[in-house]
């Protein structure tokens, strides 16, 4: 596959990657990469030096040991709180939009008193350094307050996604035993009231969590004993001095069976990791406006806004739908704030290209440098509508792929190379990362496990109060070595492309696919909205597939129609990965974040436990397809 983006060379100079290159004595990309990973301490402290971090303590060193269990800023103490709000007190910080077109902001120094008013409110609630806070809110500029006022304190922040019912969140607070629950009591999506007050009641009932913080956006009366957000008051007090390694989030991410896994991060970790990746890879810079369609139980939320931070840029944060009040609005919005950085999801882009290019064409965009997606592999469609429509052509696609447990990515685009449709130009500097064959060897041009070598500042300390699960969930299968559960592809030209989950991968008759290679062909068919491919077992072949189709609104499902679409999928992949079956459903089980949940389509299909499903956005999808199963 040919390139579709290339770097303009005066650009190329411009890039914060490229001013940092050259002050190592760098003008090589590959050769700068290859230092990244072969000094690694080396290239840690040079990157965190180069950035000025206010260490309380400067650390001994960057890193210490190696895999399973390494330690780094050995000996350093830093708050976050200290490295996000060290700016010019006079520029941007944070941007808020509510869905009904409220505009509010806080410049860096509003923000650091605001923050500082907060956390001296909850130190006189009686939160001390350790404890954990359940923050469940929507993306907004009080999410953001409180997750660096419970950082000061030293307290451990728990996001909860705001589209949770009450059992979800209550899993999520008693795993944790969390000490308070700040709540916002309500928000609008697409136009409803949404009333998370009533819900955060249930869960604290459920979870028997003692205490209950109020933000009051839309005005719900308290009950006995909650506590309004707005009468906060304190003594200030400096943010407390932490170890690099002391945790300030516990922030969860579903399992394929069983209880969420709770992931530690710590102070010089997660928020250093944003950091770098945004600088390295997106081009942050100080005068950018970054947006990240997200929501803060989702590690996308504290990972724009500590990341941006930290960089000294504007945060933008949106709480409402992204079609609403029309399909327009994501595009008003960019122009309405001049935002320069735009990450969406590919299931994002593929719910917005039905709507057609006018309402994207109807905004000013020029103000956009920098394109991100994350969350999922790519179809080919949508990837170009994308570059054509919203990049028109000129603006970078940076695809990233990692995770929760990553503190950001494995994989990414740096903006000093080409980059090819749906994938990857190179290993996020400071990230060994190798594509593994089935005996642990690297392999190049074909498809394998997606792995890193060696740690890095950002790597989850572990999940919260199981130890034994961590080590297996990613360790247990090449000794010394992270498998992320990736399946991947290194091609000649040193470009990735990540095909799905591993646990997700279909071996038809011996042979592997990745499930987005059978997604691609079928959703070549002009009747596909989107569809999802899993593996059966087959008395033949081992595992057959069976392809879960969506079709585009106004169509009708046929026999005929479902042929056409194997076909399509045999014709691009070769008879034998034909598909032995396509179901059409209404919708696909997604995540908030709009990952489609494979094991839980191939669960219900095959009328299994599909574990935990507390982070559904959709959970009616679940029973679509068990109906399609059966018919």
């Amino acid at each position: 596959m040919e390139p579709i983006w290339y770097p303009n060379p005066e650009e190329i100079q411009a890039t914060r990657l490229f001013r940092f290159m050259e002050a190592l004595g760098f003008r090589d990309y590959e050769a700068f990469y290859r230092y990244s990973v072969e000094e690694l301490e080396d290239f840690y402290h040079q990157f965190f030096t180069h950035l000025g971090l206010p260490w309380r303590k400067p650390y001994e060193r960057a890193i210490e040991g190696g895999f399973p269990l390494p330690r780094f800023f050995v000996g350093g103490r830093l708050n976050l709180v200290e490295a996000a709000l060290r700016h010019d007190p006079s520029r941007l910080a944070l941007l808020h939009e509510t869905e009904d077109g409220q505009a509010r902001a806080l410049s860096y120094g509003e923000l650091q008193a605001e923050v500082a008013r907060v956390a001296a409110g909850l130190k006189a609630l009686g939160v001390e350094r350790g404890d954990r806070v359940g923050l469940w809110l929507p993306m907004g500029l009080e999410a953001a307050v409180l997750l660096l006022a419970t950082s000061s304190l030293g307290a451990i922040a728990i996001p909860i996604f705001s589209g949770y019912a009450a059992e979800a969140a209550a899993v999520r607070l008693k795993d944790a035993g969390a000490k308070l629950l700040v709540v916002q009591d309500g928000f609008l999506r697409r136009g409803r009231r949404v009333e998370l007050l009533l819900e955060a009641r249930k869960a604290l009932a459920l979870a028997e969590t003692p205490d209950l913080l109020v933000v009051r956006r839309l005005g719900l009366p308290l009950e006995a004993g909650e506590v309004d957000y707005a009468s906060l008051r304190g003594e200030p007090f400096p943010p407390e001095e932490m170890e690099s390694m002391d945790p300030f989030m516990l922030i969860y991410t579903s399992g394929t069976t069983g209880r969420p896994k709770g992931t530690v991060h710590y102070h010089a970790g997660f928020p250093l990791k944003a950091a770098l990746d945004l600088a390295l890879l997106f081009d942050l810079r100080e005068e950018d406006r970054l947006f990240w369609f997200t929501d803060l139980g989702w590690m996308m939320g504290p990972w724009a806004i500590l990341g941006g931070l930290i960089l000294g840029a504007t945060v933008f944060l949106y709480d409402g739908a992204p079609d609403h009040p029309g399909p327009e609005r994501l595009w008003r919005m960019v122009e309405a704030h001049r935002l320069t950085h735009l990450g969406l999801s590919p299931t994002l882009v593929r719910a917005l290209i039905p709507f057609g290019e006018a309402p994207v064409r109807a905004s000013d965009l020029s103000s956009l440098r920098v394109l991100g997606s994350t969350g999922e592999p790519w179809n080919l469609e949508p990837y170009l509508w994308f570059f054509r429509v919203v990049g028109e052509e000129k603006r970078p696609i940076v695809n990233y792929s990692g995770g929760t447990e990553i503190s950001g990515g494995i994989l990414g685009n740096v903006l000093l190379r080409p980059i090819k449709p749906m994938g990857f130009n190179t290993a996020v500097p400071g990230m060994a990362a190798a594509v593994l064959d089935e005996e642990g060897k690297p392999t190049q041009g074909r498809v394998g496990e997606l792995a890193v070598l060696k740690p890095w500042p950002g790597m989850t300390k572990g999940f919260w109060q199981d130890e034994a699960r961590y080590l297996d969930t990613y360790f247990g299968r090449f000794p010394g070595v992270w498998v992320h559960g990736d399946f991947a592809l290194l091609d000649e030209e040193g470009h990735f492309f990540i095909l799905g989950r591993s646990d997700d991968t279909l071996k038809v008759a011996g042979k592997r696919v990745g499930p987005a290679e059978v997604e691609t062909a079928a959703t070549r068919h002009p009747a596909l909205k989107e569809c999802a491919a899993i593996g059966v077992p087959h008395p033949v072949k081992g595992e057959a597939i069976v392809l879960f189709a969506v079709l585009k609104p106004g169509l009708t499902p046929s026999p005929a129609l479902a042929e056409e679409v194997a076909e399509k999928v045999a014709e691009a992949l070769g008879k034998p990965l034909r598909p032995e079956k396509v179901l059409f459903v209404p919708d696909l089980p997604k995540t908030r974040n709009a990952k489609v949940m494979r094991r839980v389509v191939r669960a219900a299909f095959l009328g299994q436990d599909p574990g935990d499903l507390s982070a559904l956005e959709n959970p009616e999808a679940v029973e679509a397809i068990r109906q399609a199963a059966g018919s």
